[in-house]
């Protein structure tokens, strides 16, 4: 079994609606603008309402020259932690890692060991689907059910930071309408895995965090 460890980038949430994402563009030095850093989770359900969609967005502030030219860390490890019985200890993960320009998919299945250290399958159930260079057309791959993708994205995520700041320092009340998007024009490296509820379990409730780990 392949381990890694060090938990360098998490975000995390409850899943009890049909959306709900974790945000965190501004991190710890040891990580920010690096190739661990996670800037978005999101959990939702799909199109498909039988199944459930989770997105892992990492090296955030990209602006369109350096996406050309962004690429996905062999070192780093991505996984999906989901607890479905509300211990706070992952029953099962979603792992993602590259190699030669394809993203690897694991799971969903109940990890061996849980918390910092992670193992990869060494069983042949991984899938690859080849990383979508910058401007073209999405590939999305499919096995079982699930549907995977990993490429670069326009940034999602809204926030008027220099709005944010001004109502921190006193100077205003509140958030303008419309206000400006800080990131505008910058991109994100995606994860997406669809996976059916029923490969999830659980009583209708989940807790779900996303970890950037690498290899030790």
């Amino acid at each position: 079994m392949k381990k890694l460890k060090l938990i360098i980038g998490t975000s995390a949430l409850a899943l009890a609606g049909l959306m709900l994402l974790a945000a965190d563009h501004i991190d710890a030095p040891d990580v920010t603008g690096g190739s661990s850093d996670i800037t978005d989770f999101y959990a939702f359900q799909g199109e498909n309402t039988n199944n459930l969609v989770f997105v892992a967005n990492i090296q955030g502030l990209l602006s369109p020259m350096a996406t050309a030219s962004a690429e996905f860390d062999e070192n780093v490890l991505i996984e999906f932690n989901i607890d479905n019985n509300d211990d706070k200890v992952e029953d099962l993960v979603i792992q993602a890692i590259p190699r030669d320009g394809k993203m690897y998919f694991f799971g969903p299945y109940s990890p061996s060991t849980t918390g910092l250290t992670s193992t990869l399958p060494q069983d042949g159930s991984e899938y690859g689907v080849s990383v979508t260079p910058y401007g073209a057309n999405a590939i999305i791959g499919s096995k079982g059910g699930m549907q995977f993708f990993a490429g670069p994205r326009d940034d999602p995520f809204f926030m008027d930071f220099a709005q944010y700041g001004e109502i921190i320092a006193g100077n205003a009340g509140g958030f303008n309408d419309p206000g400006a998007d800080t990131f505008a024009g910058t991109n994100v490296l995606s994860v997406v895995v669809e996976v059916p509820k029923s490969m999830i379990g659980g009583s209708g409730t989940i807790n779900t965090w996303v970890e950037t780990k690498t290899k030790q």
